[in-house]
């Protein structure tokens, strides 16, 4: 439970152990008032004595409630800060790991970290406050009785040792029962993601069975981790229930013996439930504490090898785009995907992309973007390594529209700005850029329209092209289109060939992936690459024409079928 004691929980679990304390010192006054009660009320037969006796006992039992209630607001206080510190690092790893991959994977660092708030509130922890405070209990049982305070002494050891050996016997069942769960939920968010090609193909029944198949597999890890967890649990409490039986039996003979009083009896017993109630819930709540060890283990194992950024501030880039033979391999001991590829851009010309399915397309534009670095190589936007960019400062100066167009739950304008607040003369420029403005407005809200979850409510072409509207906000200077058109109707054709026309006018680079030769005769350029490697690269029109009069170069689509597309 290292975590616990990290920098920025240190306050709220200094708070928490301080009024754990306090709570501890008030929660003696009940057993030291039935001591009382027997030795001296009975004897007595005062009233007022046990009148006298109460008032104090209220004020500490009252007192007490406050330091509880402390300690339960550091607590949960603790656990806001542990998502507040640790979720947005988790987020933006896993934002990180989905780029660089180019897959969209979920590791459960979300999860890990709402796992260690959850903790925070559980029974378990509390009873890691308290655990430190068993010695006072022990200590003040010996002062009434050494046998006594033996008996206590010897019954902790032995459920303490329960403790360690609970968590022993339990540690592969609980791995694999969490291992378990999150395959599950990473198989159900996979079957919602593919739900259009499940439901079109007819797959549900076969999706319900697999999943069914490892849900079957997590209820028996879990029902095994159950069963054992709850064996212990019993057998603590039992243990629990047993020490008190014995230590009263035990109190009962020294009382018949008139070695101890029926005060110190009662007393004893007491305290002794109380001083053993913190390790039973240990016990009880070690699957918690084994999820959140783990859970921790794996937020500190999950690490980014960040690029090194440099503190100077660089001048807005003009759009001078250099690639100097990149070499990429995805993985070690496999052949490049990209090949020795090299050009250069000057701002306001333009490039396109054209290639055969697995040619590399995708990994080239990850590469220009900076989300991958190349082994060999290196991709310079005005001069500065691209990969070793500010990732903020270049998104400013860069604008992107992917082959699977993704936008957020929110309003047209929203997902424009970037989902920063919107600055409405930015949005509508960027807007009437992409020729999306007069769309825009044929929405029900205009740019207030939400279009929910993923854009649910346009259709696949007006999604792109609010996209396209996305990657134009903030006027930058590198524009990367990896298949700007695949959704689109003819007139959104044309204004995406009117809108590479303008940004040819304000100087903006543009390198573009595609097929439609009507948008690649808008291009300065074209490259046609094969197996990662440019095959051929020169003016648009050249690299059309060979393609045109049927030069092997590429398998290209035919005259007609682009016409078709035109």
């Amino acid at each position: 439970m290292r975590w616990l004691f990290a920098k920025q929980l240190r306050p709220f679990v200094t708070l928490a152990a301080g009024a754990s304390l306090l709570l501890n010192l008030a929660l003696l006054a009940p057993s030291l008032y039935m001591l009382q009660v027997f030795d001296r009320v009975f004897a007595s037969g005062s009233i007022e004595t046990l009148v006298m006796l109460s008032i104090p006992v209220l004020i500490m039992l009252t007192f007490g409630y406050f330091m509880d209630a402390t300690r339960a607001r550091a607590l949960a206080a603790a656990g806001r800060r542990v998502e507040a510190s640790l979720a947005p690092a988790a987020l933006g790893n896993q934002l990180h790991n989905s780029a660089t991959s180019g897959a969209q994977r979920t590791d459960d660092a979300l999860r890990d970290v709402a796992q260690l708030r959850t903790l925070l509130a559980t029974a378990g922890v509390v009873a890691l406050f308290d655990a430190p405070w068993v010695p006072l209990y022990l200590v003040l049982i010996t002062l009434m009785h050494p046998l006594l305070g033996g008996v206590a002494t010897l019954g902790a050891i032995s459920l303490v040792a329960l403790s360690l050996f609970t968590e022993y016997a339990t540690r592969q069942l609980t791995e694999r029962a969490l291992q378990a769960t999150r395959a599950t939920h990473r198989r159900s968010d996979s079957l919602v993601r593919n739900a259009d090609v499940i439901v079109g193909m007819g797959m549900t029944a076969s999706a319900i069975a697999t999943w069914k198949e490892q849900c079957a597999e997590q209820h028996e890890a879990q029902a095994q981790l159950g069963i054992a967890t709850a064996r212990f649990g019993a057998l603590a409490r039992m243990a629990r229930q047993c020490l008190q039986a014995l230590a009263m039996a035990l109190g009962a003979w020294l009382v018949v013996g008139r070695q101890a009083s029926p005060g110190i009896m009662i007393a004893t017993t007491i305290l002794l439930g109380r001083a053993l109630q913190p390790v039973e819930f240990l016990i009880s709540g070690r699957k918690s504490l084994s999820e959140a060890r783990g859970a921790w283990k794996r937020l500190c194992d999950r690490t980014i090898v960040e690029a090194p950024q440099s503190r100077l501030a660089l001048p807005a880039p003009k759009g001078r785009l250099d690639v100097e033979r990149i070499v990429f391999s995805a993985m070690p001991n496999r052949p490049p995907v990209i090949r020795g590829v090299e050009f250069s851009l000057l701002p306001g010309e333009s490039l396109g992309v054209v290639g055969p399915s697995a040619s590399g397309k995708t990994t080239l534009v990850r590469l220009l973007l900076g989300i991958r670095a190349p082994q060999a190589g290196k991709v310079r936007l005005d001069g500065t390594d691209i990969a070793r960019c500010d990732r903020s400062a270049l998104g400013r100066a860069v604008g992107y529209l992917p082959q699977d167009v993704e936008l957020f739950a929110g309003s047209v304008a929203a997902n424009i700005a970037r989902l920063q607040q919107p600055d409405s003369q930015a949005v509508v420029r960027a807007a009437q850029l992409a020729r999306a403005h007069e769309l825009i407005l044929r929405l029900p809200d205009g740019y207030e329209t939400e279009i929910g979850e993923g854009g649910s409510l346009l259709s696949g072409g007006q999604r792109q092209r609010i996209a396209l509207a996305r990657a134009l906000y903030g006027d930058p200077r590198l524009l990367i289109l990896d298949e700007p058109n695949a959704n689109l109707d003819e007139e959104g054709d044309e204004a995406l060939c009117a809108a590479l026309a303008d940004l040819k006018l304000r100087g903006v680079t543009v390198v573009l992936v595609g097929h439609r030769r009507r948008v690649m005769n808008q291009l300065d350029k074209l490259a046609v690459l094969r197996n990662g490697a440019i095959e051929a690269i020169g003016p648009a029109a050249t690299i059309l024409a060979r393609l045109r009069d049927g030069a092997k170069v590429l398998p290209f689509p035919t005259a007609e079928s682009a016409q078709v597309q035109a």
